[in-house]
């Protein structure tokens, strides 16, 4: 094996969540009136709440107290939560089960390295709430993708050197914060074609050839 453990990015990666964001945006959005589509909404892949509300009030005309983004960004997370709540084992696709499977029988470490502050509830909502040896999230950092804290944070977690762990991101911020935290990167979806990645997946499964 060329690594000792995997660290994964969880929304795009592990499950997609990805409706359930612009529902819960929109929703925001069309409170405070302001133009909010997919092309907005993919801006805000892998990028904290709070910075993600900055990007959407790139287009309102007024201006906002702090105090007034928290509370949109916290009514925002409530109706993201509700949405969750919809997710089950179901939404966790028999491909990435099988490769985590595998992985773990190959005797890797596993982690969760993702920006989100829901992430624990929907490892739970997925029945993987206990799957992972070591989960980084929103709640533990200060700094977000492309940022490597998020990733470092993980690798200590795990007790293993940064250059040991490979990461596996579906965003350019999420190749860009592995690279920058001295680790490999496997990428999946639109981050295969950004072009600094170690690896290019075709497919979840892919990942098992990449660590060998």
């Amino acid at each position: 094996m060329k690594y000792k453990a995997v660290i994964f990015d969880l929304d795009g990666v592990i499950c997609h969540t990805d409706k359930y964001h612009y529902q819960a945006w929109k929703t925001i959005a069309d409170e405070l009136s302001i133009p909010f589509d997919e092309t907005i909404n993919n801006r805000l892949r892998g990028v904290s709440r709070m910075e993600s509300f900055e990007i959407i009030l790139e287009k309102y005309p007024g201006e906002m107290s702090q105090e007034e983004k928290v509370a949109y960004t916290e009514k925002k997370n409530a109706v993201y939560k509700e949405l969750l709540k919809n997710m089950s084992p179901k939404d966790l696709s028999p491909e990435v089960w099988e490769t985590l499977e595998k992985l773990r029988g190959a005797g890797l470490k596993l982690a969760i390295g993702s920006s989100s502050k829901n992430a624990r509830f929907i490892l739970g909502q997925l029945g993987l709430g206990t799957y992972f040896d070591a989960i980084s999230d929103g709640n533990n950092i200060s700094r977000s993708k492309p940022d490597p804290e998020v990733f470092l944070k993980a690798a200590e977690y795990l007790s293993e050197a940064p250059a040991d762990c490979l990461v596996v991101e579906d965003a350019k911020a999420g190749v860009e914060a592995a690279k920058a935290g001295g680790m490999d990167c496997a990428a999946i979806g639109d981050a295969a074609f950004c072009g600094i990645a170690d690896y290019d997946l075709s497919t979840f499964s892919d990942l098992c050839r990449a660590v060998r």
